[in-house]
């Protein structure tokens, strides 16, 4: 243990020290455990018990980290405009004090993973337990243990492209998320689809922008790139196989209704004809 807490402390960007919940990663590892044991007993606690609406609360939720990610969002843009960022490739000493700015927006980035373990615990709340996906539970968990990495070793610099997309992703996310609480709004959500879709372009552009560093590097950790590209890809393949499933299943049960619609026509015309014989017999006698 001791060693670990020496090589952290080594490795540990200095500009950050102090900063809530980045000098050990002991409250970040401890908040994840907590994050999975409370799905794990939360569904069981919840099996016999009846689902909580939980309406306003989701409003008001989705409403803050709406508001949460647009922050973010406009703060990057600032920061890193200002601070005058290479697009391609960007190191992590080369701002100066312009890196603590990007730093900051990157902690609250960090910490907005925190707060989003609650979408799960809501799902619990509302007995919605077939949204627990192993790719719901996978991205939310490691999002937050990878952000507590990056915000102690490569806090700036490069870092800063991922979140200013995810940020705007989520901007829409969570406005669909607090307008789906709304019944009245529900039929200008037809756009749900292309959210998913606006996800995997947001991985992709992520792994082009990281592995451009790799061409041309700037001094940015080539191993922390590596990994980066690594962990994009998984979220990829699982995004593409719950899109695939998630839109087949819907696909399926289209048709399936269609057949019921169709049979159900073809037995009515049926029906009609052999009425309008007997008619015909009828008056024909």
């Amino acid at each position: 243990w001791n060693k670990y807490k020496k090589l952290s402390e080594k490795i540990t960007n200095t500009r950050v020290r102090g900063w809530l919940l980045l000098d050990s990663y002991t409250p970040t590892f401890m908040l994840t455990i907590t994050y999975l044991l409370t799905i794990y007993l939360g569904t069981k606690y919840m099996r016999n018990r009846p689902a909580y609406s939980l309406k306003n609360v989701l409003l008001l939720y989705n409403f803050s980290i709406t508001m949460l990610s647009l922050y973010m969002l406009v703060e990057l843009i600032s920061s890193v405009w200002s601070a005058g960022y290479r697009l391609q490739c960007q190191g992590l000493q080369e701002a100066g004090e312009a890196d603590i700015r990007v730093a900051k927006v990157l902690w609250w980035y960090y910490f907005s993973k925190l707060i989003e373990f609650l979408d799960t615990i809501f799902i619990v709340l509302r007995k919605k337990n077939n949204q627990i996906s192993f790719l719901h539970v996978y991205h939310h968990a490691s999002m937050f243990n990878i952000w507590w990495c990056v915000l102690n070793w490569i806090p700036c610099g490069q870092s800063f492209f991922g979140p200013m997309l995810n940020s705007f992703i989520h901007v829409l996310m969570y406005s669909y998320y607090g307008l789906s609480t709304i019944p009245s709004m529900h039929k200008y959500l037809w756009w749900k689809r292309y959210l998913t879709q606006a996800q995997l372009v947001q991985f992709l552009l992520t792994i082009t922008h990281t592995v451009s560093a790799w061409v041309v590097p700037c001094g940015f950790p080539l191993g922390c790139l590596k990994f980066q590209t690594f962990y994009m890809c998984t979220l990829v393949v699982l995004f593409v196989n719950f899109y695939v499933q998630t839109y087949k299943k819907r696909k399926l049960e289209g048709d399936r209704i269609a057949k019921v619609g169709d049979l159900k026509n073809s037995h009515s015309n049926g029906l009609s004809s052999s009425l309008n014989g007997a008619n015909s017999k009828q008056k024909l006698q």
